[in-house]
Parts: structure tokens; C-alpha cells; sequence
């Protein structure tokens, strides 16, 4: 079992920059890949950005983020973070983290999950 807690939502104007953290509670994340994905009330929850196990450490990212957020991870702190340039208004949603021993795409594949952590991006 994998216990996550997000950080770092907050209010941003439209070109602002935010940085969100996952923290596990076991030292083992780096077992784990991590995903980060969002969810508006209006829209189903979809994928932002995602990162393999420690060993490998490949990074997939949405169309919609690439180039303006970046997944990353500090095994020493059993911790990922979103860093998250060049904000739009779109990018407005409940961000989540989430984990699992295999890497996927489909949130269907992800046993782990926090609580998210709210972005507003409004001017």
C-alpha cells in the first residue's frame, strides 16, 4: 500500500508558473512509476504527464502540456514533482497523483491515488 499527498495548487495568473509535489509514504517509490493526471467537473480525468521507476526514469507527457510541464522525482524524498510553466487558463483542474508497479496511460491501471491539489489559472 502507497499513500500519496499532493502539494502546491494554488491561484496563478494566465503565463504563471506552479510546481506541484507528490510525497509517498514508503521510502520505496522508486519502485513505483508515478502520473499525474487532472480533472475538471466538466470533463473525465485524463492524463497529464508520467514518469517510470527509478531506474529508468522515462517521461511521457499529454499533447496538451508538452513543452510547458515537466515530471520529475527525488527518490530520496519519495517524491515527484510537476513542474508547470506558461499556465493557461485550461489548464484549470484538480491535479492528482497516482502510482502503480507498471506503467500506463489508462488511469484504469493506477492503484495508488491522492487527493489532488486544486490549479486555478484566471487572470
Amino acid at each position: 500500500q502507497v499513500q500519496l499527498k499532493e502539494s502546491g495548487g494554488g491561484w496563478v495568473q494566465p503565463g504563471g508558473s506552479l510546481r506541484l509535489s507528490c510525497v509517498a509514504s514508503k521510502p520505496t517509490l522508486k519502485r513505483y512509476a508515478v502520473a499525474w493526471f487532472r480533472q475538471t467537473p466538466e470533463e473525465d480525468r485524463e492524463f497529464v504527464a508520467g514518469i517510470t521507476w527509478s531506474t529508468d526514469s522515462s517521461t511521457f507527457y499529454a499533447d496538451a502540456v508538452k513543452g510547458r510541464f515537466t515530471i520529475s522525482r527525488d527518490d530520496a524524498r519519495a517524491e515527484v514533482y510537476l513542474q508547470m510553466n506558461s499556465l493557461k487558463e485550461e489548464d484549470t483542474a484538480l491535479y492528482e497523483c497516482a502510482a502503480s508497479l507498471n506503467f500506463a496511460a489508462s488511469e484504469s491501471s493506477w492503484p495508488y491515488w491522492g487527493q489532488g491539489t486544486q490549479v486555478t489559472v484566471s487572470s
